[in-house]
């Protein structure tokens, strides 16, 4: 198939997607009609876009944004209202950013976590809605896109007595889903485990979940020194922000817990700079450390309608990932067919594409003498650390997603051998 005819078959697709009518609707019914079609496509976000004269509506379907309906200027502000109202909003602040949660419940009885921010812009209020579906909540570490010899090292990090396992990428990367299934495989009633998290996003039975509240000026660091005198064995940190946090948390990993916390960095390596950049000592920040996961999330091509191409000729395009492919694997190359069952993109999921590094001697070595990012990266990959390159070759060669998809989601520079 050509490129202009696989264009052209989207661009017929997508006309078979006609904005939402929900103008002659009851703002309390158009907020509950958007809100279902939104969980009901899969959506991880819904957004009230405040533009002139209207309100744009819009989902974050398999991390891509796209506009579902829009709404005249007065009926949408009735329904930002109602969305107040059901979150606990102060209704007379539009002047600053505020934060609300709406539990809401669908006829059927599903529950959705709705957590909601409030922003003002240009033309009025942007809202921001988190759609947190709680059956949706858990799931099995085997399943998020890790291959085999990774969960394998994973799984080492998770036996450790003690010591800290940094999680990191950017936000929306699905670093708090491998936070809950972590926790999911460690909670079997023989440890204590305690989360400090902003917000509490799932409830967990058998796991103690504090929430920061920064109106009183509770913050991470707080709630982190007191859980330590709540005698856990394992702590998840939502999200090292400050160096006294960084600073507590390699202090209760050297003292004997395991500490699970997420990190903004842009690899492995990277963030062993990202923690001496808040303040972490070498040596303490080598004792502590017992590996670090990178990821991203890139979407899944349905395996029921994708388009395969044969392998241009030449040297083999997936040569350096044959270890890792099984038979007949490697030999084509996949594109999605949009069609209207799933949302006429091609696409039906997501997966993750990781970096896992394990803390060994000789790393850890570099990490005590202050070494740079670009050095630790380096022994890792000799250490046969399977790098974001060659994971994400490797999910193309698979067959699971394509190459325009990798290079939308992961860093060029994370793409190109050095």
């Amino acid at each position: 198939m050509s490129d202009r005819t696989e264009k052209s078959e989207k661009d017929k697709a997508e006309k078979k997607a006609p904005l939402l009518d929900v103008h002659k609707m009851q703002p309390e019914t158009a907020v509950a009609y958007l809100i279902e079609t939104a969980v009901n496509q899969g959506a991880s976000d819904l957004f009230f876009l405040a533009d002139e004269g209207k309100i744009t509506v819009k989902v974050r379907h398999l991390g891509i944004v796209r506009t579902i309906s829009q709404i005249p200027l007065e009926m949408g502000k009735r329904c930002l209202g109602y969305i107040r109202a059901n979150a606990a909003l102060d209704l007379t602040e539009k002047r600053r950013p505020i934060d609300g949660r709406w539990i809401y419940r669908k006829p059927e009885g599903q529950i959705i976590d709705l957590r909601i921010n409030a922003i003002p812009s240009l033309y009025g209020e942007d809202f921001a809605i988190r759609l947190l579906v709680r059956a949706n909540s858990l799931v099995p570490l085997d399943t998020l896109g890790m291959t085999t010899p990774q969960l394998h090292e994973y799984q080492q990090m998770l036996a450790s007595p003690s010591g800290l396992v940094l999680i990191t990428g950017p936000t929306g990367s699905g670093k708090t889903a491998t936070l809950y299934s972590t926790l999911t495989r460690l909670n079997d009633g023989s440890r204590k485990i305690n989360t400090i998290e902003d917000p509490v996003e799932y409830a967990i039975e058998g796991v103690r979940q504090s929430q920061v509240n920064p109106q009183i000026d509770l913050g991470f660091a707080d709630l982190l020194r007191a859980v330590l005198r709540q005698s856990p064995d394992v702590i998840m940190i939502g999200e090292i922000r400050d160096q006294e946090t960084a600073r507590t948390a390699v202090h209760a990993a050297n003292s004997g817990v395991v500490v699970f916390a997420t990190l903004h960095a842009p690899s492995t390596a990277t963030a062993i700079q990202a923690m001496r950049s808040l303040g972490v000592h070498n040596h303490f920040l080598a004792t502590s450390l017992r590996g670090i996961v990178s990821q991203r999330l890139v979407r899944t091509i349905d395996p029921a309608t994708r388009v395969a191409y044969d392998l241009p000729d030449g040297p083999g395009a997936f040569d350096e990932v044959k270890p890792w492919l099984a038979p007949g694997e490697g030999t084509k190359l996949y594109a999605p067919r949009p069609a209207a069952s799933n949302q006429f993109t091609g696409y039906t999921g997501r997966t993750g594409v990781f970096e896992v590094m394990s803390i060994t001697p000789k790393i850890r070595n570099l990490v005590s003498e202050g070494a740079p990012a670009r050095e630790i990266r380096a022994k890792a990959v000799e250490e046969k650390m399977l790098e974001f390159r060659l994971a994400a070759t490797l999910k193309v060669a698979r067959g699971e997603t394509t190459m325009e998809e990798v290079f939308r989601v992961v860093p060029t520079e994370h793409l190109i051998e050095e």
